[in-house]
């Protein structure tokens, strides 16, 4: 009975910056290592299991997570701007750059990994600082067409080898597109956006 009242109960609501934080570590996280696991092991078919057990490619799948975590940040981080610039009007500069500093927080929770190196970490995490700041320089997006301008970047960490891809790259897409749809959703559910723009916006007062 317990077991049913933890898988039932209600996630806790999204109404400050540290629980903002744990959100889009979570999604971000989860967004893009479901597609490389679940692409790897479809592509291996009945040798995923000899595949997986393999250590070249334990590491090749170490490598891949860490190189897209940055992606996952990015898209889930606009996908949050989105909902919050429906209604924050002359504000919503503001409230980006604060997001910006709540994303690359969670950036800065990892120490550098190690299959991926200093330099080019901090070089991705340039890239998603800029990528963040581009968003207030156009409408939000459809929830849909966020993952697009980086789908492709996405495809091609994937641990196969690109020979052995074959043509992939549109259902990968739709993965990240319906995935992010469903984060949108349970974004929605679960946040309290008067009082998550308050702690947004006491963030850039302070």
């Amino acid at each position: 009975m317990k077991l049913f009242e933890k898988f039932f109960r209600r996630r806790p609501p999204i109404r400050d910056r540290e629980a903002l934080a744990d959100f889009i570590d979570a999604q971000s996280a989860f967004i893009v290592q479901k597609g490389i696991y679940e692409y790897s092991r479809a592509r291996a078919g009945h040798y995923a299991k000899v595949l997986f057990a393999e250590e070249g490619f334990k590491q090749s799948v170490e490598r891949a997570r860490w190189q897209a975590f940055p992606l996952g940040l990015s898209m889930v981080g606009e996908m949050v701007e989105g909902v919050l610039a429906s209604q924050a009007g002359a504000r919503r500069r503001e409230i980006l750059d604060q997001l910006t500093l709540v994303v690359l927080s969670v950036f800065d929770r990892y120490p550098v990994p190690p299959s991926i190196g200093e330099a080019a970490w901090l070089e991705a995490r340039r890239d998603l600082a800029h990528r963040l700041d581009l968003v207030g320089g156009h409408a939000p997006k459809r929830v849909m067409d966020i993952p697009e301008p980086l789908a492709e970047s996405y495809f091609a960490m994937m641990p196969i080898h690109e020979k052995l891809r074959g043509r992939d790259f549109q259902t990968t897409r739709n993965y990240l597109r319906v995935s992010l749809c469903n984060i949108h959703d349970e974004l929605i559910a679960r946040m309290d956006r008067a009082a998550l723009e308050r702690a947004l916006i006491a963030g850039a007062v302070a």
